[in-house]
């Protein structure tokens, strides 16, 4: 009984070892994480979905972090393993920012940046809530929290605990990601910008051709109206680009390293 006891207790302080080795990445990473890490969420369901995670990732990668860890590179894990956790998650971060970017541009060619701008827990014009909110739902809709711990489990395999990351790296890692990002809310606001562009040139065409004609009181509502009505038509199709880059961003999370 007693040599039973104690192999129990054996496995029991390994596994918690592993466990918390698993939960310094998932913790540092739920900070950031889509869906799972918006200000809207209390801190103590991030806490809860954070073990949660831990629990699902822990089995999976118990043996590769037994055998990549040394004593030597114990202390290494403290340091590292929040760091790489909070890379994944500004990874997926990212594409979601590239919404609120996006819809920052569009509201700001289409006059209705200041439309209920300070309404919610991050200061953004309407037009990047309803895209916001619109992307969170659809990604929960994708099944996000398994591609997110499928994602934690692969990352044992680029980055090994215990292992620091190099600087240059992330670096990379981080110029890739970013242009990126920009890249896809520049192209989600193309169209806003182009009939923004477009209206405004007609708008000097009329406005040299008839000085005496007040354009601004004219042309402000028809912007207004024109920007709602251009994202109630492009929205379904806006979507599913996100979408894309969403799924491309979540099955090689690192790509730019």
């Amino acid at each position: 009984m007693t040599e039973a006891l104690a192999y129990i207790s054996d496995l029991a302080s390994g596994f918690l070892v592993v466990g918390f080795i698993v939960f310094l990445r998932v913790g540092a990473a739920m900070a950031l994480l889509p869906v799972f890490g918006e200000r809207s969420v209390p801190p103590r369901v991030r806490l809860g979905l954070a073990l949660a995670f831990s629990l699902i990732v822990a089995p999976a990668v118990a043996s590769d972090i037994g055998v990549t860890i040394e004593p030597q590179a114990q202390m290494l894990l403290l340091a590292s393993e929040p760091i790489i956790g909070l890379a994944f998650g500004l990874v997926l971060r990212l594409v979601i920012m590239s919404l609120q970017i996006a819809g920052s541009i569009a509201a700001q060619s289409t006059s209705l940046a200041q439309l209920m701008g300070g309404a919610n827990a991050d200061p953004q014009p309407a037009l990047g809530h309803v895209l916001l909110i619109a992307g969170l739902a659809l990604a929960a809709m994708m099944g996000l929290h398994v591609r997110i711990a499928e994602g934690f489990i692969l990352s044992y395999r680029a980055f090994p605990p215990g292992v620091f990351p190099a600087a240059q790296a992330f670096s990379n890692w981080g110029l890739t990601h970013i242009a990126q990002a920009f890249t896809l809310a520049f192209t989600l606001a193309a169209p806003f910008v182009i009939v923004s562009l477009l209206y405004n040139v007609a708008l000097g065409v009329i406005n040299r051709a008839m000085p005496q004609l007040m354009v601004a009181f004219v042309g402000a509502p028809a912007i207004t109206a024109g920007g709602l009505i251009l994202l109630f038509l492009t929205t379904p199709l806006l979507l599913p680009i996100w979408r894309a880059a969403l799924a491309a961003a979540l099955s090689d999370p690192f790509g730019g390293w």
